[in-house]
């Protein structure tokens, strides 16, 4: 491979992968520049194309100049598919159903980034994780469409024998995430002389992995992965923040000196993710590297080095929290 298609690659993770992947592979970058894509995030010397995964000519034309795409675009955020879910079907039910057909037509490679949401959720106080053969249990408009593209790639393999892999990770955190994710978010009130929002209780435990871990885990699974498979990615150790949502905003509080409030729980709060990544540790021989505390320093201090990348969405994504109660 020479070339690689990133959809999505103005968002977060997309534009994270797409500097990380510009010093092996000529990179082609799609993004809609939706609310969540930044131009400014695309990396410099990366063809950028404004465009829409859901028009079939546009991808056809994408897919067909490149060697592989990796699929990381999706409206991503809980909250706002419990408002409006029609946005969540057609970027991520009908945009994969696009890219699926465009590399089935050129016989090109695909890798499809889902979530550990389409899981479902744990008990909390448990041991058990998920796997890549735990049954799909999603909660929300947003884990359900994510479930449904996982099943039309791996529908696509087995009907018409694309080349293509998936992968469902845990939370991300890192640099240029939108202010409306929980880490970002609390960062940025502190940033703005606002206390932390916790909601509820705080009790819910996540598996936070750093977006260059994720990364660097999805570029092992596109150089080396079996055709047809899914692999777990979680920092799931001692690297791992797998702990509760209450701690996670202590622990920020901390290393700023701010404080927390606590608002109304997210309804239908999916309790506790953990991954079991055993299977890309031993087939692919990847890690993470980062531990949890550190690469939350070098957020924080992203985040306050860089005000003006976030200071434009900040007033508009609190206030429609606070509508919310959050």
């Amino acid at each position: 491979m020479e070339s690689l298609l990133v959809t999505g690659g103005a968002g977060f993770i997309g534009s994270n992968f797409a500097r990380m992947a510009s010093e092996r592979y000529r990179v082609i970058v799609v993004d809609k520049l939706t609310y969540a894509g930044n131009r400014a995030n695309v990396p410099e010397g990366v063809e950028f194309v404004e465009g829409d995964i859901c028009e079939q000519s546009l991808i056809d034309d994408l897919v067909n100049r490149t060697d592989a795409t990796i699929h990381f675009a999706a409206e991503s955020h809980n909250d706002n598919s419990l408002r409006d879910p029609s946005a969540f079907v057609q970027s991520n039910v009908v945009g994969t159903f696009t890219l699926l057909e465009a590399v089935r037509k050129f016989e090109k490679r695909l890798h499809h980034i889902s979530t550990d949401e389409v899981f479902g959720d744990l008990e909390l106080g448990g041991t058990d994780a998920f796997t890549e053969t735990t049954p799909y249990n999603p909660s929300s408009p947003y884990s359900a469409t994510k479930a449904g593209s996982d099943h039309l790639v791996r529908a696509w393999v087995r009907s018409f024998g694309i080349n293509a892999t998936i992968s469902n990770c845990s939370n991300n955190y890192g640099p240029y995430q939108h202010v409306e994710k929980f880490i970002p978010r609390q960062i940025t009130n502190i940033l703005t002389g606002e206390p932390a929002k916790l909601y509820g209780t705080g009790a819910q435990v996540r598996d936070w992995i750093h977006v260059d871990d994720h990364n660097d885990a999805v570029l092992a699974i596109l150089e080396r992965g079996r055709t047809g498979e899914t692999y777990n990615i979680g920092a799931g150790d001692a690297r791992s923040a797998h702990i509760t949502n209450k701690q996670v905003i202590e622990k920020i509080c901390d290393i700023m000196g701010g404080d927390y409030v606590h608002v109304n729980d997210r309804p239908g709060h999916d309790q506790r993710y953990t991954m079991d990544a055993t299977k890309i540790r031993r087939e692919l021989g990847w890690a993470p590297t980062r531990d949890f505390e550190t690469g939350l320093r070098e957020t924080i201090a992203w985040y306050r080095d860089n005000r003006e990348w976030w200071r434009g969405d900040k007033g508009v994504v609190e206030k429609q929290y606070a509508e919310r109660g959050q």
